[in-house]
């Protein structure tokens, strides 16, 4: 929009205002006569009304079709605030990867316009690509106290904690950027300080329900705010982003107290062991569940696993762990107590190959050895994709005769996220005209769609995306627009981006089909063989049984180059493709397998 064009919508929109204010003061008159847009078309009507109530656009980086990888951008008359920044986990055909963290490029492209990033929790999945985003645009960060707690030992151990922009907020209270004021509304979830967030924006208010369940018991802590949705939708919200993890699961998530009774049950049956209780790092409120059961039975507590250490000083010392001084013992001392009066919590309930636990169960823990004496208990569900990996763990951990306590049935464990009649309450509550279900696998977002339609929602107003898509909502209307750069970047070591589809392929290319490099050494004048060619075979087949195969694949190797010599072929590139194409239908005849052939040639 021009100069002159703004200055004469805005001066329509100011006698708008002013007649607005006329009608309503006039004696005698109904509320909002008189209103009327004087001296302006019906098309200057439209541009004063864009101005009143503009739209606001959310784009996804992720979050969606996949569990993890968090992160969500509200973007209103140039200002962008971004919710969470997680990570995810490698899938298992993601050779060597250690993390995945999301697509950066739109944010580093508007950096001018990023007001803030607002987080509304702790967990890897919210917070775990800071550190990445961080290193790239520095922008301020508002969090609860122990979410920003985490937040600050991670950007230590990335040497960004001198340039960060901490700011702490408290559930309950707001905050402004730019044109967008950010509610903070306390929630009940897995870890403490879990919030919501309801974002008023020029074009209308935007809940974003986090991660979140409703527990009226919690360990820690009050009950959800629900009277905050509830006065929040009363004033109207434009649009509702609510989480979808359980949203194919009927009923409620029950209370974390359920976990104490199932504790306290297996501390008495397990009272003649060493008790080992793997849980998630980050679950706080377990973790003083276990502690208090340690407490009541007399034995001491010691923690096992970096993430279960860093994750336990922070919670003591902003003062979300009550553990007794006299209770916490280093795991250098597990030894030097009876097995009957200690308790280890530690890593590794996934199954995660380098987890203490996993370490514990292949006798690779260099201070926890065990066997028959222990009692071991996962206080955790599978995520989806781990269950094979958990397996394994339980099944060495059996092997070596230990006790261990992983079915459902022992209620060790409960959800941290809403399932329908939970959901269902939130929407009753919030009543949006626009719906955008998140965090979760299209199966999950596909039934909480389903839900909001059960609950009278029209079609139209609900929006299944993916990760780039982008929504541009209205007042009037909903739509998708052009999408947003976004993807996976796959974290290797220090390595950030420099793997991708191609080096995965031929990573998954070896491990499955083995190398075979082909070494010749060539004439520089008439590029006839001098030396070679060598045959290396690495992950293909035993040399000492297949000698004869392998000499196949060197006279195969050596005609076709002294062919290209003869035909006076001296470019690398045709000589390596002829290798490549001719040794590989010969060993497929041969083999019925396709190892990766690489040819190494060199002019002496």
């Amino acid at each position: 929009m021009s100069t002159s064009k703004y200055k004469n919508n805005k001066q329509n929109y100011n006698r708008y205002s002013k007649n607005k204010k006329n009608a309503k003061g006039k004696k005698g008159g109904k509320p909002g006569k008189g209103l009327r847009f004087t001296g302006t078309s019906p098309r200057k009507k439209e541009e004063i009304q864009a101005i009143v109530k503009p739209p606001v656009k959310i784009s996804f980086l992720g979050g969606l079709n996949e569990i993890g990888k968090n992160i969500t951008l509200i973007e209103c008359e140039g200002d962008i605030i971004i919710i969470d920044c997680g990570m995810a986990f490698p899938d298992g055909d993601m050779l060597g990867v250690d993390l995945v963290i999301p697509d950066f490029s739109y944010i580093e492209q508007n950096y001018d316009k990023i007001r803030g990033i607002v987080l509304t929790h702790g967990h890897e999945d919210h917070i775990g690509g800071l550190p990445f985003l961080l290193s790239k645009v520095n922008v301020p960060i508002y969090g609860t106290p122990l979410t920003l707690g985490l937040v600050e030992n991670k950007l230590k151990e990335h040497s960004l904690m001198s340039s960060a922009k901490l700011n702490v907020v408290n559930s309950g209270s707001s905050i402004q950027l730019g044109c967008m004021e950010v509610k903070f509304i306390h929630v009940n979830h897995s870890i403490p300080d879990s919030v919501a967030f309801a974002v008023k924006t020029p074009a209308g208010t935007i809940v974003h329900s986090g991660d979140f369940k409703i527990d009226c018991t919690p360990i820690n802590g009050e009950m959800i705010d629900l009277s905050s949705f509830a006065r929040i939708g009363d004033e109207g919200v434009l649009a509702l982003l609510c989480e979808s993890t359980n949203a194919d699961r009927k009923g409620y998530t029950p209370t974390e107290r359920k976990v104490s009774e199932g504790l306290d049950a297996l501390f008495r049956r397990g009272e003649k062991y060493r008790i080992i209780i793997a849980t998630f790092a980050s679950n706080v409120n377990r973790v003083q569940q276990i502690i208090n059961c340690a407490e009541k039975y007399g034995r001491k507590v010691a923690f096992s696993g970096r993430s279960m250490v860093n994750y336990m000083e922070v919670a003591k010392k902003l003062g979300y762990l009550r553990v007794p001084e006299s209770l916490l013992i280093d795991l250098d001392m597990l030894n030097r107590f009876p097995p009957e009066q200690v308790v280890l919590v530690t890593t590794g309930s996934q199954g995660e190959p380098m987890s203490a636990l996993s370490r514990m169960a292949y006798s690779d823990h260099r201070k926890v050895m065990v066997g028959e004496g222990d009692f071991i208990i996962i206080s955790a569900n599978p995520i989806p994709g781990n269950e094979k990996t958990v397996g394994n763990v339980v099944d060495e951990l059996l092997k070596r005769g230990c006790k261990v306590i992983y079915e459902s049935m022992y209620d060790v464990h409960v959800s941290g996220h809403a399932c329908q009649e939970e959901l269902k309450i939130l929407h009753r509550l919030v009543k949006p005209k626009y719906f955008i279900p998140v965090h979760g696998e299209q199966k999950h977002l596909r039934k909480h769609a389903e839900l909001a339609e059960f609950l009278g929602m029209d079609k139209k107003d609900i929006f299944i995306g993916d990760v780039g898509a982008t929504i541009e909502l209205h007042e009037k209307y909903m739509k998708e627009v052009a999408p947003v750069p976004a993807g996976k970047v796959f974290v290797d070591g220090l390595g950030v981006g420099d793997v991708g589809s191609i080096v995965l392929r031929d990573r998954k290319h070896l491990g499955q089909d083995g190398l075979i490099i082909i070494v010749a050494s060539l004439d520089v004048y008439d590029g006839h063989v001098i030396s070679g060619p060598d045959i290396v075979s690495r992950g293909f087949v035993y040399v000492r049984e297949s000698e004869g195969l392998l000499e196949e694949v060197r006279q195969k190797a050596l005609v076709i180059l002294e062919d290209c010599a003869e035909n006076n072929i001296h470019e690398w590139g045709v000589i390596k493709n002829r290798i490549k194409e001719d040794v590989a239908k010969l060993i497929s005849q041969r083999t019925r397998r396709t190892p990766m052939i690489l040819p190494i040639l060199q002019e002496v």
